[in-house]
């Protein structure tokens, strides 16, 4: 309740400051506090569809799925997606959060990359952030993709009502009010915010953690830590990655609530003690060096083992 009063502040002031704000460009700052305001309500989403804030479970699904909306997010195609990442995370073939996309996580991905992908791929590590800034329009269009597929889609028409009110109460004043260039320059700041900062979020969970074979037999505990990664931070690290700072516990008591994970991480660290199970967890700056670090170590496979040094220095 505390961080919903907050986000509603929040929101109010800027709306307020863009009010007072006229046509100056210093708009483009309250488009970026949009994109950290509507992350911070896809944390609260992601809360919901893990039954974490009210006492039942469809209660909960209708709160993600409105808060979804908001985002601009269908809540049956990240639910379907999440699930499987939680069930199977960063095994091969199951977790479709390492599956090939623009970036590659796996060698066997990156090494079938060809024309662009393949430029991009070669270089990935050190790209991985700026592409993020285009990832807010990519999970809006992944989005709108899934709501008019033929398949079945749960929810359907709730949510299709939901993003397109959405839209139109961000994107007709936007464009009404401040001029054409400007009414751009908003969107694409606000796109740029949320797609960096919520793709900033995800990455440090599992990324550059161990990958498991399609085949391979791990019991749920080894499987859930070894392939997750805390963030030190204490309160600060939990209100800026929304509780995924707490990555392992967050999988091992996906319904935990947000404020007793620290005291879960307590617990887990000592039983992995005992048990000689890796716990793996390191500062947000650090997390992102490993990362790019990890990307492209993988893009390697991407590159021609015979090609000359020299040739790809100076050509």
């Amino acid at each position: 309740m505390l961080v919903g009063a907050g986000l509603i502040t929040l929101l109010a002031g800027l709306l307020t400051g863009s009010i007072l704000l006229g046509h100056t460009w210093f708009q483009l700052l309250i488009a970026a506090g949009l994109g950290i305001l509507f992350t911070q309500v896809a944390f609260l989403a992601h809360e919901a569809a893990h039954r974490q804030i009210l006492s039942t479970g469809p209660r909960n699904d209708r709160l993600a799925r409105i808060l979804g909306g908001v985002v601009g997010m269908s809540y049956s195609w990240w639910d379907s997606k999440h699930s499987r990442h939680h069930a199977n995370p960063n095994r091969v073939g199951r977790d479709p959060d390492i599956e090939i996309d623009t970036v590659s996580f796996i060698e066997e991905d990156a090494a079938t990359a060809r024309g662009l992908r393949g430029v991009i791929t070669r270089r990935q590590g050190w790209l991985f952030f700026p592409l993020l800034t285009l990832e807010g329009l990519n999970l809006h269009y992944l989005s709108i993709r899934h709501l008019v597929s033929r398949g079945p889609v749960k929810g359907r028409w709730a949510e299709i009502g939901l993003i397109a009110l959405r839209f139109a109460l961000v994107l007709v004043p936007l464009f009404w009010l401040l001029p054409l260039g400007m009414a751009f320059a908003f969107l694409g700041v606000q796109l740029a915010v949320f797609g960096l900062y919520m793709g900033a979020t995800f990455a440090p969970n599992h990324k550059g953690m161990p990958v498991i074979a399609r085949d391979a037999r791990l019991d749920f505990f080894s499987k859930q830590v070894r392939t997750a990664r805390n963030i030190s931070g204490g309160r600060w690290a939990t209100w800026l990655m929304g509780g995924l700072n707490y990555q392992i516990e967050h999988h091992l008591f996906p319904s935990m609530p947000r404020p007793h994970l620290a005291k879960a991480r307590r617990i887990v660290r000592a039983h992995c003690r005992e048990i000689g199970v890796p716990y793996t967890e390191t500062g947000l700056w650090r997390s992102y060096g490993i990362v790019i670090s990890y990307l492209n170590r993988v893009g390697l496979a991407a590159r021609d083992p015979f090609e000359c040094p020299i040739t790809a220095r100076y050509r």
